[in-house]
C-alpha cells in the first residue's frame, strides 16, 4: 500500500511538474522515477522490520521468542542504531528495484495493449505485466538485498559498511554470491506479482467506475 500511494503521489508530481495532462501518459522514463521514488518510505518503513525479520531467520539458538522480544533486545543491545541497520541498504535495494518494477510493468502492460488492440490491458496482459515486473524487480534488488541481510545479520563490529560487506562476500565466496537465491525469488515473483497487480488493476477499474 505505501509503494503503491507513494508511486501515485510521485506520478501527480511529475505531472504538475512537467505540466503533463492528466489524459497523457508519462514515459516509461517518467513512470521509473516515480517507481524509484516509491522505494524511499517504502524502505524507511520496512527497513527497521526486515532487520529484525533477519536476525529471527537466522536465530537458532533460541535467543528471540517472538518479534517483540527480538526487537526488545535488538534496542537494548544497540539502540535505535541497532534496530534502523541495513535501512539505508533498503533504500539502496528498493529505489532501482521499483523503478524496474513500475517501468517494466507500464511498458509490458502498453505493449500489450498494441499486440491486442486495446486502449487498456486485458487480464492476460495485466497478469503477464505483472509476473514481469516482479521478476524484473529482483534480478535487479537481489545482489543489493543478499548484502542487506549480510549486514543485518552479522554480530556488532563484523562489517564497518555495506561496501565492506561487499568486498568480504566477492572476496570469499565470489561475485555469483550476489545473486545466490535468485531462481526461487523469481519462481515466486511471478505468480506473486502477477496476482497483486492484477487486483490492483481490478479495484482501480471499480472505484473508477463509482
Amino acid at each position: 500500500a505505501v509503494s503503491f500511494w507513494s508511486y501515485v503521489w510521485a506520478g501527480g508530481a511529475i505531472r504538475k511538474v512537467g505540466n503533463i495532462e492528466d489524459s497523457r501518459d508519462l514515459s516509461i522514463g517518467q513512470v521509473a522515477v516515480a517507481g524509484a521514488w516509491s522505494g524511499v518510505p517504502l524502505a524507511a518503513i520496512f527497513g527497521p522490520t526486515d532487520r529484525i525479520k533477519c536476525l529471527m531467520q537466522v536465530d537458532n539458538s533460541g535467543k528471540y521468542r517472538n518479534f517483540m522480544d527480538c526487537l526488545a533486545k535488538t534496542y537494548h543491545d544497540g539502540g535505535l542504531r541497532s534496530v534502523f541497520r541495513g535501512t539505508g541498504s533498503c533504500v539502496l535495494r528498493d529505489v532501482p528495484g521499483n523503478a524496474a518494477y513500475f517501468g517494466t510493468y507500464e511498458c509490458i502492460k502498453r505493449w500489450s495493449c498494441q499486440l491486442e488492440g486495446l486502449e487498456q490491458a486485458s487480464t492476460v496482459g495485466t497478469l503477464f505485466a505483472g509476473g514481469c515486473a516482479g521478476v524484473a524487480n529482483w534480478i535487479v534488488a537481489i545482489p543489493i538485498d543478499t548484502l542487506k541481510s549480510r549486514l543485518q545479520t552479522a554480530p556488532n563490529g563484523t562489517y564497518k559498511n555495506l561496501f565492506d560487506v561487499f568486498q568480504s562476500l566477492v572476496r570469499t565466496e565470489g561475485p555469483t554470491a550476489l545473486f545466490r537465491g535468485l531462481s526461487p525469488a523469481l519462481l515466486r515473483a511471478f505468480p506473486a506479482n502477477a496476482a497483486c497487480l492484477c487486483g490492483v488493476e481490478t479495484v482501480k477499474g471499480l472505484l473508477e467506475k463509482r
